[in-house]
């Protein structure tokens, strides 16, 4: 089999993948003003980095709000449009090698997807997610660049924003130890560091995520979750899912390409290489 071509096209992000022979070929992510010179900009220089000609690829499979934007084959190749949500799910399986879980998205808002054995439901999502952190940050740090929001966080105290069970108790309750957190941003002072307020945006954004993801998995025995999208890529998912896990027993799993799973499962869902059904 020729190589398959999985486009997650954003609305100035496009991610592209190839799979060939059962196996992820050099995952790119191309930014641009408008979806449809990132899409042909991601397009143009996968082939040109990876030395495919047009000849070799068998399909190309557009899934993504941008995707929308696409009327045309790309480059007269032939394209077909995946089910952003099947696209997650296949991605998020593949990557992770489960087949029970709950796929949480982490893009601009957070998608929740349940995979049980053969089949992928949308089961929901929130409102929370990589543009409430951008949102925020615009308000209270007058920037919206991620990676610096971030990095701020890194040398933020969260005790100094959110109420911890320690700050409302001298004893620990049931099941709640006493650093678990009361209140987010129940306790920001007006004179908080930008790095604090930093570290108080993003931990609210991963911990509503985080709880959400639970709450929806209640009833079903699923406890594992499998985070893909651009937060993931954010350091500070590896202090509050960690302790999330700890005080619910559930694991947060993060795959090797959590960023592109969902362009992988597009090229996935092409069916000369897997099979899936909605509910």
């Amino acid at each position: 089999m020729n190589i398959v071509i999985g486009i997650d096209v954003g609305i100035s992000t496009t991610k592209i993948v190839g799979i060939k022979d059962g196996a992820v070929v050099s995952p790119i992510r191309i930014r641009a003003t408008d979806p449809v010179t990132s899409l042909y900009g991601a397009f143009g220089k996968y082939l040109y980095d990876n030395d495919i000609s047009l000849a070799e690829v068998e399909r190309v499979m557009l899934t993504g709000v941008g995707s929308a934007y696409i009327n045309n084959d790309v480059y007269g190749l032939p394209t077909e449009r995946a089910d952003e949500f099947i696209a997650d799910g296949l991605g998020a399986r593949f990557e992770s090698g489960k087949d029970r879980m709950i796929v949480v998205s982490m893009g601009t808002g957070t998608s929740l997807v349940r995979c049980d054995e053969g089949t992928i439901d949308h089961i929901g999502g929130i409102g929370v997610g990589g543009g409430t952190l951008q949102g925020l940050a615009r308000l209270l740090l007058k920037t919206d660049d991620i990676r610096l929001i971030s990095n701020m966080a890194l040398h933020g105290d969260i005790s100094k924003i959110n109420v911890l069970i320690g700050d409302i108790t001298a004893h620990p309750l049931s099941g709640l130890p006493m650093d678990a957190i009361a209140s987010l941003f129940g306790n920001a002072q007006a004179d908080a560091s930008a790095e604090d307020i930093s570290l108080g945006i993003v931990w609210m954004v991963l911990q509503t995520i985080g709880s959400a993801t639970i709450l929806s998995s209640l009833g079903t025995g699923i406890k594992d979750y499998v985070m893909i999208g651009n937060l993931t890529l954010l350091p500070q998912c590896k202090i509050v899912y960690p302790a999330m896990e700890k005080l619910y027993d559930v694991k947060f799993h993060i795959p090797q390409y959590s960023e592109f799973c969902t362009a992988i499962g597009a090229a996935l869902s092409y069916s000369g290489i897997e099979k899936s059904t909605l509910r």
